[in-house]
């Protein structure tokens, strides 16, 4: 996406240095910067952009943006060089105007983002959050990149803590707002239950339209919001057939499929097909484009590894997403292993996550035919819970020990379920049985 100059210091306010005529891309890494392009040099705690505008400039940027005098012949000094992306961002919001559609929640958002994507592609011209890319830089790259014709523009929110998603959505100004969850996913950064749905629902802050979200009493006491609300629950849907790789619901009246198994996707669609509808999406659209969605890297990810089908569910976790994976796991398959880790950021509190997590499963699935094996400090809580439910359990510290167990105890053909934190790097289990590592 192009701007001229005058749109730049029109959106930023901008003190300009030296004259600049034509249309420019906005790039802020030298790395990849193209002749022509514009620098906007970022800044964190361990880096500072702005120390490599000449490097920019020698790679062929016609300017740069700055806080302080450049070395750049033409440049154009702002006061935060992250929020005037974030002031362009917004510029473009507003010229090419899409229908922009927020997503945030404890867990599935990035599922629902896709599922969202996959359905109102079949009627709008559509552009998303490339992976989950959903802080305020990857919002800023988001809105950059999309085609000047997009017409409906799906932006991904993540956060660590108060603010971050009000901040996006303030650049933003979303039209439509979904709302996964508030589960128990940075408890340990924000303190409670209410804090993280308070934080979820700063989403509504700059709200023009609707809010569709799960039915979550958190969620309904913290939305303050005085537009369309619309919520929705598993509970409303009936499920009359589901197997592996397939689901087949019906909701208020109409019936539609998935290519994917489990409850939690049920409910994560939900929210796609709400929002098709308030697009003037027909049951026909709707049908066939959430047909089409398939799952997204290391969210469910089959496939066959040294004679072992690995499902990989690892890309994150947290007590609720765990729960749900997990029982859609053992509810499918016969005989199953179930390799658990350790879940992040959970706060003062994780060990009884950890445990209540292994109870609920426990006590669930008591008397059922399955194996696990769990990896590091805390997982092993997990693993004390479910042998008082009578499961086989076996304890490791890290990934090199589970896949010797594996290997050298577990019979090609079985089926194992994979999920933990992204910190445990359980992709390493995966490499070790492709190699057949036993050293």
């Amino acid at each position: 996406m192009k701007f001229t100059v005058e749109e730049l210091k029109k959106a930023t306010n901008a003190e300009i240095k030296g004259n600049l005529e034509g249309n420019f891309e906005i790039s802020t890494d030298t790395r990849t910067i193209k002749k022509g392009d514009l620098y906007l040099p970022l800044k964190g705690a361990n880096f500072d952009g702005e120390s490599f505008c000449d490097r920019a400039i020698e790679a062929g940027a016609a300017g740069c943006f700055c806080t302080k005098d450049c070395c750049a012949e033409f440049s154009l000094k702002v006061p935060d060089t992250l929020k005037a992306y974030l002031q362009i961002a917004n510029f473009a919001r507003k010229k090419y105007n899409p229908i922009v559609v927020a997503i945030t929640g404890s867990s599935g958002k990035t599922t629902t983002k896709e599922m969202v994507y996959s359905v109102l592609s079949e009627k709008f011209k559509t552009h998303k959050t490339f992976s989950n890319h959903n802080n305020e830089i990857g919002f800023c790259q988001t809105v950059l990149s999309m085609p000047e014709d997009t017409e409906v523009l799906i932006v991904e929110m993540g956060m660590r803590g108060f603010g971050e998603i009000e901040l996006i959505t303030k650049y933003a100004e979303p039209d439509f707002a979904i709302i996964t969850n508030a589960g128990s996913a940075h408890i340990g950064r924000l303190g409670s239950l209410d804090n993280i749905a308070k934080a979820k629902c700063e989403i509504t802050k700059y709200l023009k339209n609707t809010l569709i979200a799960q039915n979550n009493e958190r969620i309904k006491r913290f939305a303050d919001f005085e537009g369309e609300k619309i919520f929705y629950s598993i509970n409303d849907v009936k499920i009359p057939e589901k197997r592996k790789g397939y689901s087949k619901f019906r909701y208020k009246g109409d019936e539609y499929e998935l290519n994917v198994e489990g409850d939690y996707n049920i409910e994560n669609s939900l929210s796609a097909i709400e929002l098709g509808f308030k697009l003037g999406m027909s049951y026909e659209e709707i049908k066939p484009g959430l047909a089409k969605y398939h799952q997204i890297e290391k969210r469910w990810e089959i496939q066959d590894v040294g004679g072992y089908k690995i499902i990989n569910d690892s890309y994150n976790a947290n007590p609720e997403s765990m729960k749900a994976s997990v029982s859609t796991f053992l509810e499918l398959y016969a005989n199953p292993v179930v390799i658990l880790g350790d879940m992040g950021e959970l706060g003062e509190n994780e060990i009884e996550f950890h445990r209540e997590t292994g109870e609920f499963i426990g006590k669930k699935f008591q008397g059922k035919q399955a194996a696990f094996l769990t990896v590091g400090k805390l997982a092993k809580y997990i693993g004390d819970e479910l042998s008082k439910y009578g499961f086989e359990v076996k304890h490791f510290n890290n990934n090199l020990e589970t896949s010797r167990y594996i290997l050298d105890n577990l019979h090609a053909g079985i089926t194992i379920f994979l999920k933990a934190s992204r910190a445990m790097r359980f992709e390493e289990i995966i490499e070790n049985l492709k190699n057949n590592e036993r050293v």
